[in-house]
């Protein structure tokens, strides 16, 4: 390294500052500071000596006036026409030069330089002597690349800028960006149930299909083939194993295809049209205010093809569902939303709408709480019990006992975690969302001003873990799938339940409305408690070993009776029933006196009437 000129000022002592000089014209060039085996620029020595990679950090130094004087040699040529001092020279903003040795790229760079050095951005490789061409500048040296964006490096076979001796580049020739773009998924297209005719999956077809031959195969080809390997006449069994296989083949594609072509639907308005039938037609018309429920089922052989059966709940009885086997999976959930959006009177391509978590289930907690009931205790006690003494003693007839006590634990046990694995519910504007099922996923929207009444269940082993379980009453649902749909909570904290209880009857605080206990002279089976209302609900709290508070809102209260037992009328007491539609909650006050009951068959009357006639239009979704 040369000194310092002499016209320089001296460095400043803190902190200590490394000088570069240019290299003396009339003195032999210095040796490349690339290790032997490395290559180095075309067109000379690099400008710095080996002394470090890095180019000096910018100290307090002076730093000359730019736009001053011509450059010296090796030194940077000027962004806008100004030299660079000789002497620890920086090169103009935004140059972003090359250090010699391990030096890093520019953001953007392109491909990799020997020694580890980049070209600066958007820009070839390094140029003879160690200088950039100023911004914007004409021709490029031997063998730098072409402006950015002009496609690919130098013509195959000719010179490559870092080529060694007689070969070929480290680096093949790239045309374009060298990271592909990235992909994205396009989203669904959007599909206008309103316009046109729409039809379900072409899988349906084959899936029927494959249904008939199995039943086929069950009722009939089995025992054929089961006949051909034991019986005598085997070549006769497998012709006509082949005979009615054959048959059974073309009656199934027939009623796969018939059925798929059968059922036709749109939407007209605010009505769903059905149509099932080719040969005699029949159309059904549904009204959207009466839809009291759309569920999205997944089972499991359909969850393989990627289809979806979706279920229109319609009030009227257990007749009145609308079934669509099947769809695709964005279809169903485009139709749902649609369905969902004129329910609630607003316009049909409505984005569906967004939804908040509010509870999800665990696997352990489900299996535990369905291990703690009792009679889920008793039964295992039974079953154990019986299995002993059917050891000890050999005594086959405790079968009779244990195989029973066995297929209820499993129907107590396994079928509620197949059934209720995965629970969650959200909460959204047209509803309480509720996905569960381990082989037979459901997506269940039950919207509040469908839910009729709600009891909150705590056995009494789930007492000292305050956990309980909520049961509801929907209207629409009916017979089997009143009893698949009744269940809001499966477990939970009882903290849990009250909150959702606050969700489903807006300002209702469970646990704040004071309950008055029976009369001393009531005598029931069920252990009433208490009951107790507000302006919005009517609780009723009995029930032992396992405790129910039930809950019905004024507005949705069907009738309002009194009755009386005999034993009642010798006692001077009376049951109050507040009559809601069919479902597994019935809401009652038992045990109370003659008087009392009277008034409170008044009192809910009257704010029944009153809440019915600040509950604006019960026709629509959400009310």
């Amino acid at each position: 390294m040369s000194d310092a000129p002499e016209d320089e000022p001296p460095p400043r002592p803190d902190p200590p500052r490394p000088t570069f000089a240019p290299p003396d014209p009339g003195q032999p060039p210095a040796p490349r500071p690339y290790p032997p085996g490395h290559y180095a620029p075309q067109g000379g020595s690099h400008p710095y000596p080996p002394q470090g990679p890095y180019p000096p950090p910018r100290g307090p130094g002076p730093h000359p006036p730019q736009g001053a004087g011509p450059h010296p040699p090796g030194a940077y040529p000027p962004q806008t026409g100004g030299p660079h001092t000789p002497q620890a020279a920086y090169p103009p903003q935004n140059a972003e030069p090359h250090s010699p040795q391990g030096a890093f790229p520019s953001q953007g760079a392109g491909p990799h330089s020997p020694r580890g050095a980049f070209p600066s951005q958007g820009a070839g490789p390094q140029y003879p002597q160690g200088a950039y061409p100023a911004q914007g500048a004409g021709p490029y040296p031997s063998g730098a690349y072409p402006p950015q964006g002009a496609g690919q490096y130098p013509p195959q076979g000719g010179p490559r800028p870092y080529s060694p001796p007689g070969g070929p580049g480290p680096y093949p020739p790239q045309v374009g960006h060298p990271y592909p773009p990235a992909s994205y998924s396009a989203p669904p297209r959007p599909i206008h149930f309103s316009e046109g005719t729409h039809r379900l999956h072409w899988a349906t077809a084959p899936l029927r299909a494959f249904v008939v031959l199995v039943i086929y195969f069950v009722l009939l080809g089995l025992p054929l083939l089961f006949a051909a390997v034991t019986g005598d006449d085997t070549a006769q069994a497998l012709t006509l194993f082949a005979i009615t296989g054959a048959a059974a083949l073309v009656t199934a594609a027939g009623a796969g295809l018939w059925g798929w072509r059968a059922v036709r639907f749109r939407v007209e308005g605010d009505d769903l049209v059905v149509v099932t039938g080719l040969v005699r037609a029949r159309t059904r018309s549904i009204p959207l205010s009466r839809v009291q429920a759309i569920d999205l089922v997944r089972p499991l052989m359909t969850r393989v093809f990627g289809l979806t059966e979706v279920r229109v709940e319609v009030a009227g009885g257990e007749r009145s569902e609308i079934l669509l086997r099947y769809l695709g999976r964005n279809p169903a959930q485009q139709l749902r939303a649609e369905l969902l959006a004129r329910a609630a009177g607003l316009p049909g391509q409505t984005p569906e709408a967004p939804e908040t978590p509010f509870w999800r289930l665990g696997f352990g907690t489900l299996l535990g709480s369905l291990l703690m009931r009792v009679p889920v205790i008793a039964t295992f006690l039974l079953f154990l019990g019986s299995l002993m003494f059917l050891l000890v003693f050999a005594e086959l007839a405790m079968l009779a006992v244990a195989v029973p006590a066995l297929l209820a634990m499993i129907r107590t046990v396994v079928v509620p975690v197949v059934m209720y694995g995965g629970f969650t519910v959200a909460l959204s504007p047209d509803g309480v969302r509720l996905r569960y099922g381990v082989l037979e996923t459901r997506m269940q929207t039950v919207p509040p001003g469908r839910v009729q009444a709600v009891a909150l269940v705590e056995p009494l082993a789930w007492r000292p873990l305050s956990l309980a379980r909520l049961e509801v009453t929907v209207a629409g649902y009916a017979g089997e799938r009143q009893a698949l749909s009744s269940v809001l909570l499966p477990v939970a904290p009882r903290a849990v339940c009250v909150r959702l209880i606050g969700e489903i009857f807006p300002g209702t605080v469970l646990d704040a409305i004071p309950l008055v206990p029976p009369s001393p002279k009531s005598v029931a089976a069920d252990r009433p408690e208490g009951a107790g209302t507000d302006d919005t609900v009517f609780v009723a709290r009995r029930g032992f070993p396992s405790r129910r508070t039930d809950v019905i809102a004024h507005a949705r209260a069907q009738s309002v009776r009194m009755t009386v037992n005999p034993l009642q009328r010798m006692l001077g007491v009376a049951t109050v029933h507040i009559d809601a539609p069919p479902g597994p909650v019935r809401v009652k006050a038992a045990g109370r006196d003659l008087g009392e009951a009277r008034a409170i068959v008044e009192s809910v009357a009257q704010r029944a009437l009153a809440a019915r006639r600040t509950g604006g239009d019960t026709a629509r979704w959400a009310r």
